[in-house]
């Protein structure tokens, strides 16, 4: 009976483990959903131009790299990094935050001007084997900075855990992120097909169902790449201010604090919502200002390399 109980006793401490590591792998995963939407945003251009029987089989290769990328490679560096260089860790979340900057405000920058890369917008019809190869490989590539940049900002989250403990969140982080992004993926790039389906069958209603689904998709992709841009600027810029905190540079994140509190309490029925707000505003105005400033970099070097 003594034997049971150590038993039940050991049990009920690995449940309560199981249930803590599950809380901060949610927490750290929601500290990148910014990162998650924009790979689930641009994920499905790498399966355009394809058969309909080999949009699901793509995906599912391209999600396999993802895990790959984040278990084998991307995992052991953080957690050595963690282990012997913690003080690294900052820096280099600022480097990927300055990174998701760039990119939003690039995205900004490409709809105000009207210019697009056009080598990353053009649509090969010819779905042969070595273009299938291509795209796998340069989605795998695009995934490896945005699962290192995720998986950097959960370790942060969880850097004051023991080492088994920030090693099983990271995992279960890996797992959770990689089969919402790619399953979602997945659904959007088979509504279309499944609106066709049912707009060319017998019913009415599932035929205004199916003509709704195929013209709605367009919809969504955008709305996807709007959010996926705003998200970028703002967990980018947070983890500026955040990390110059640390630095001991506080005056910007305590003023975007200091204004969302006077918002708060100016608003007191809704004041937790506006606080949320004006933070989040303020963090993807610093995100668009430091975008801003590393895009003007980036597309004055050529002229003047040329000048040169």
């Amino acid at each position: 009976m003594a034997l049971l109980d150590d038993v039940a006793a050991l049990a009920k401490l690995a449940a309560a483990s199981i249930d803590d590591i599950g809380a901060a792998a949610s927490k750290a995963g929601v500290k990148a959903i910014g990162i998650v939407v924009d790979d689930t945003a641009v994920t499905p251009r790498y399966v355009t131009g394809f058969t309909p029987d080999r949009e699901l089989p793509i995906i599912w290769r391209i999600a396999k790299g993802s895990l790959k990328n984040k278990l084998v490679f991307i995992l052991p560096a953080a957690l050595l990094l963690s282990q012997f260089l913690p003080w690294a860790l900052n820096p280099l979340l600022m480097v990927g935050g300055a990174y998701l900057c760039f990119e939003g405000a690039e995205k900004l920058y490409e709809a105000v001007s009207g210019h697009h890369d056009t080598a990353k917008e053009e649509v090969i019809k010819l779905a042969s084997a070595a273009h299938e190869e291509k795209m796998v490989a340069g989605a795998i590539r695009t995934d490896f900075i945005l699962s290192a940049e995720i998986m950097a900002i959960s370790l942060a989250e969880v850097a004051g855990e023991p080492f088994v403990s920030r090693a099983l969140i990271l995992v279960v982080v890996a797992l959770m992120i990689t089969a919402l992004v790619y399953g979602v993926v997945g659904l959007i790039v088979k509504t279309d097909d499944f609106g066709v389906r049912l707009a060319s069958s017998g019913s009415r209603a599932a035929q205004a169902v199916g003509r709704g689904l195929v013209k709605g998709m367009p919809v969504v992709m955008s709305a996807l790449s709007v959010i996926g841009t705003a998200a970028m600027l703002w967990v980018g810029g947070h983890i500026i201010t955040d990390g110059l905190d640390k630095f001991g540079l506080s005056w910007p994140a305590d003023t975007l604090h200091g204004l969302a509190v006077a918002a708060g309490q100016a608003i007191p029925f809704a004041g937790a919502v506006v606080e949320w707000l004006v933070e989040t505003l303020g963090s993807a105005l610093v995100g668009v200002l430091l975008g801003g400033i590393i895009v003007a970099v980036m597309h004055l070097r050529p002229a003047k390399t040329a000048a040169h």
